[in-house]
């Protein structure tokens, strides 16, 4: 990329143009998209949080505040008056409670064992499961057995504070209302078992759920299932002694249900056998309510939780607003259940394409490295005659010095062109009073960079012209080294190596190291490739004939580089890099400017591809660029800098929500392979290495700011919007040739 793409705006109109530049809706359009992505990850992490652990978080504790009539009472509490109360299931009858559901394949077979053998279940649900499975739960009410509610996130609530509570159960509640229009007064808690196993963590919540209205069931028999101990033990374990009545605890969910699933029938048979009835909480509640003597019919009538006493019925029809706001909740989930999936593979491939493309970079620039350098390598006879250097200023005060003065120690024979287009800081008269020889400064009213560089083309007298910026500064060998490869009849065009001259800052040293991995590296694999898709603005040689044959810099993208580029690869020509051709540019000292700057980069890119589809089609080397050289530049950047950021997102969902540890360390592998290849661009560049400490900074910081300026650059081309340039604050800095600098 060229270290200074620009449309010089008119003088008058700077002020309003800078207010423009950076057009506010699209940025909150990209924030807005980053935002809504965040969220999905954010609420699919929340989903699964806890989801499925069996394990107790807690060792036992004292019960010194819990009345000793609950301790020893039965299993369903609530709180009738405020006055904690306990009742037991009737002698001779099963409540079965089942917990950790839905699941979307065991809940299912439960329930067809349930409805095969004509008992009822009571299922206590996580909200974030009734939210990924509503069918599920919808299929339960519908076939007549009772939901309670299970925390939404399987948590454990005695550490948690009230409003956590409130959250929890408010949240299952709404995910109940949108998947089955209901809601329920039934409540257990996570990691729970009989109530002599509450004690004064517990006790606060519930009675902090009690009155509220909601019953809390426990359990009289655990067939421990979860333990996956046998289809014999589940059966033994799940029986009560002596006639008793239970509360009796499987699981449809949280792993594998195939032990609870063969054990069920098993169970029922042996119970009915044994003269004992099937009944939900509601169903329990109501025989004791009515006395010892309606137990059998009750117990034989297996009334569901709408049927009997409307006091004593869990279920409660959800008001309009509940259900709209629980469908709302289930839609949000549904996506989320497809967007991180999918952008698990996404991203996947991505980095995939990221891994693969370091690998042919490290593999193809050192080809180019050793082809280049090896000795007794030339382009043919060497390259000694005159060349025009074309300076395009606009407003260069603090720089146009020192630029003129690095090409004026220049090795090779040149002409100096400086066109001032319109400058009103006086670049014009800093320029001649220079008095440097071969220096001829051409006035022209403002009209952009690219009507610049063309009337500089047409001024200039020899046959090959470079091209730079007028805040750049060129070795002495540097206009040389970058002429010597048109010794070859067929190049037309050759990209120099632009190199950040202002890397003392933080933004300074990404964009160095940005510069020599991402920038130079690629150009050596484009070279071998001979699909270079720009030549940089900053250090860029063209034979002349070649820019006039193709229309000269044209005006119709904001990256006329690129342009420029395609242009002459569509023509025949071809195009290389010479990477001892060095030159110093300023790069963007703020994050603003860095956002205008790549904003325009990646938008007048997408202009310029857009431009030259057809070359997709076309034959020889058009139509080599087009299906070679365009699809690696969309895919490398445009696409993967679009989802790379996101990597380091979804590390963060991963590390918080699936493995801590093995998310790190995929992070820091990647990291590893992408500083092993800045390492060796720099080794290829002959850098020092201290820069490389901001790597992992810039892979968490500047990656992100370069995603939203896609981001931005994408919007703006789908909704047609135009960008007009706001030139970069220039400080002068890079004000001396560094040769040998780094």
């Amino acid at each position: 990329m060229a270290a200074s793409r620009r449309r010089h705006a008119t003088p008058g109109r700077i002020g309003r143009v800078g207010r423009q530049a950076v057009p506010r809706p699209r940025v909150i359009m990209a924030l807005l998209l980053l935002l809504g992505l965040v969220c999905m990850m954010l609420l699919d992490g929340y989903l699964r949080a806890e989801v499925g652990n069996d394990q107790r978080v807690r060792s036992d504790a004292s019960a010194d505040t819990v009345p000793g009539d609950v301790l020893e009472g039965g299993p369903i509490l609530s709180f009738p008056g405020g006055t904690a109360r306990t009742r037991s299931v009737p002698d001779r009858t099963i409540v079965l409670t089942f917990d950790d559901g839905p699941d979307p394949e065991w809940s299912g077979k439960v329930m067809d064992v349930l409805a095969e053998n004509d008992v009822p279940g009571t299922f206590f649900l996580v909200g974030s499961m009734i939210s990924r499975y509503p069918d599920v739960v919808r299929r339960m009410v519908e076939e007549g057995n009772e939901v309670g509610v299970h925390t939404f996130t399987h948590v454990d609530l005695s550490y948690q504070s009230e409003a956590r509570v409130k959250r929890e159960i408010a949240q299952t509640q709404l995910a109940l209302a949108g998947a089955a229009g209901i809601t329920t007064t039934l409540f257990r808690a996570p990691y729970s078992s009989k109530t002599e196993a509450i004690d004064d963590y517990s006790w606060p919540v519930y009675k902090r759920l009690g009155a509220m209205g909601y019953t809390s069931v426990f359990i009289d028999t655990d067939s421990e299932d979860w333990q996956q101990p046998g289809v014999s033990k589940i059966v033994e374990w799940a029986t009560p002694k002596d006639d008793e009545g239970a509360s009796v605890l499987f699981h449809d969910a949280g792993g594998d249900r195939s032990e609870t699933l063969a054990a069920l029938p098993k169970y029922i048979a042996k119970m009915k056998a044994k003269g004992y009835t099937f009944t939900t909480v509601s169903g329990a509640q109501q025989q004791d309510a009515d006395g010892d003597e309606g137990a059998e019919a009750a117990g034989a009538a297996h009334p569901g939780p709408a049927q009997g006493d409307p006091e004593q019925a869990s279920h409660r029809p959800a008001d309009t607003a509940g259900r709209w706001e629980g469908r709302a909740l289930l839609a949000a989930v549904a996506v989320a259940e497809w967007t991180v999936p999918g952008l698990a593979v996404v991203l996947a491939v991505v980095g995939v394409a990221v891994l693969g493309r370091f690998g042919m970079m490290l593999l193809l620039a050192r080809r180019h490295h050793r082809r280049r350098n090896r000795r007794g390598f030339s382009w043919g006879p060497e390259v000694t005659g005159p060349v025009s250097v074309i300076v395009p200023a606009y407003n260069e005060k603090e720089c146009i010095a020192g630029t003129l003065n690095s090409l004026a120690a220049s090795t090779h024979p040149i002409e100096i062109v400086v066109v001032d287009d319109g400058s009103t800081d006086g670049t014009a008269e800093i320029a001649e009073s220079l008095g440097l020889p071969d220096v001829r400064v051409i006035r022209q009213e403002n009209a952009g960079k690219s009507a610049a560089l063309n009337n500089g083309v047409r001024q200039a007298r020899h046959d090959i012209v470079v091209m730079m910026d007028g805040d750049t500064v060129f070795e002495p060998d540097a206009v040389h080294q970058l002429v010597q490869p048109f010794a070859d009849p067929g190049i037309g065009a050759v990209a120099g190596n632009a190199k950040v001259g202002n890397r003392s800052t933080m933004i300074g040293a990404w964009q160095h190291i940005e510069y020599v991995m991402g920038f130079n590296l690629d150009r050596r694999m484009y070279d071998l490739l001979r699909c270079m898709p720009t030549i940089p603005g900053a250090i860029g040689a063209f034979r002349r004939r070649a820019v006039l044959e193709a229309g000269g810099m044209s005006e119709d993208t904001l990256a006329e580089d690129t342009d420029i580029t395609i242009a002459l690869h569509r023509a025949g020509w071809r195009v290389v890099y010479a990477e001892h051709a060095r030159a110093w540019t300023e790069a963007p000292a703020s994050l603003g400017q860095l956002w205008r700057q790549r904003y325009r980069w990646s938008y007048g890119t997408m202009q310029a591809l857009w431009k030259h589809r057809r070359s997709v089609t076309d034959r020889g080397p058009s139509g080599r660029f087009g299906r070679v050289g365009m699809p690696l530049v969309v895919l490398f950047q445009i696409v993967t800098p679009v989802f790379a950021p996101l990597i380091d997102v979804f590390t963060v969902y991963a590390m918080v929500f699936v493995d801590f540890r093995a998310s790190l360390l995929a992070w820091l592998a990647v990291l590893a392979v992408q500083l092993f290849c800045a390492a060796y661009a720099f080794r290829l560049d002959r850098e020092k290495y201290r820069y490389l400490l901001m790597l992992p900074l810039q892979q968490l910081a500047y990656r992100q700011l370069m995603y939203l300026v896609l981001i931005h650059s994408c919007v703006t081309a789908a909704t047609g919007g135009r960008l007009r340039w706001q030139k970069l604050k220039r400080t002068g800095e890079v004000g001396a040739p560094h040769v040998g600098a780094s």
